[in-house]
């Protein structure tokens, strides 16, 4: 039975095709992004001071979007919940999301320990946004998340277009509605901007 490379010029009448190795390279820093769900204006306000000690300067802070699509947390948080996101200044290595996301979930449980409440006072979201994606950490399991470290999985949350952002199945239904995209474009821009300064 011939081969496909049978027929062809060379030695013994086949091609022998050397390919080099693909070089590893490091990966590009990304911009840390935060979001925030609580009650209260004090608990963001005491949450942002938090995560600036530990992660740098905030340099984009979004609108409060009340929360008000799902329930999920209205067991342990009471009901009347808002969300804001946080950017950060300086960009990370997005290797490290597994580690921050430790990090964050310390921060929550001191939240709590300072609220004197028996639930969270507040919820932190870290991820990151890339020119291409937005992505946050989570430790619940699905088939299209992936395992980074330490218990903690990659949600790949929606993707970047020139002008807007693509949902994807399993995105979730406050991201659907498109009521954060100017935050998220508008950090895209400052991302952008920060890599070409480089």
């Amino acid at each position: 039975m011939k081969s496909a490379a049978d027929g062809f010029p060379g030695s013994a009448n086949r091609y022998i095709i050397h390919k080099a190795m693909a070089e590893i390279k490091m990966f590009h820093p990304v911009k840390l992004i935060c979001g925030l769900i609580a009650a209260k204006a004090g608990v963001f306000e005491r949450a942002e001071e938090r995560l600036a000690e530990t992660f740098g300067p905030v340099d984009g802070r979004s609108a409060q979007f009340a929360f008000d699509l799902t329930d999920y947390y209205e067991a342990e948080m009471g009901s009347g919940l808002f969300r804001r996101f946080l950017s950060f200044e300086r960009l990370i290595d997005p290797s490290r999301l597994s580690d921050i996301k430790h990090t964050t979930n310390g921060l929550e449980k001191e939240a709590q320990a300072e609220a004197g409440e028996s639930g969270r006072s507040v919820n932190i979201d870290p991820g990151y946004l890339t020119s291409a994606a937005l992505i946050f950490a989570t430790t619940k399991d699905f088939s299209h998340r992936i395992p980074l470290n330490k218990g903690i999985y990659a949600h790949l949350e929606l993707l970047f277009q020139k002008n807007g952002v693509q949902h994807l199945a399993w995105t979730y239904p406050d991201f659907r509605n498109d009521r954060y995209a100017s935050f998220f474009l508008g950090v895209r821009q400052v991302y952008l901007g920060q890599l070409r300064g480089r």
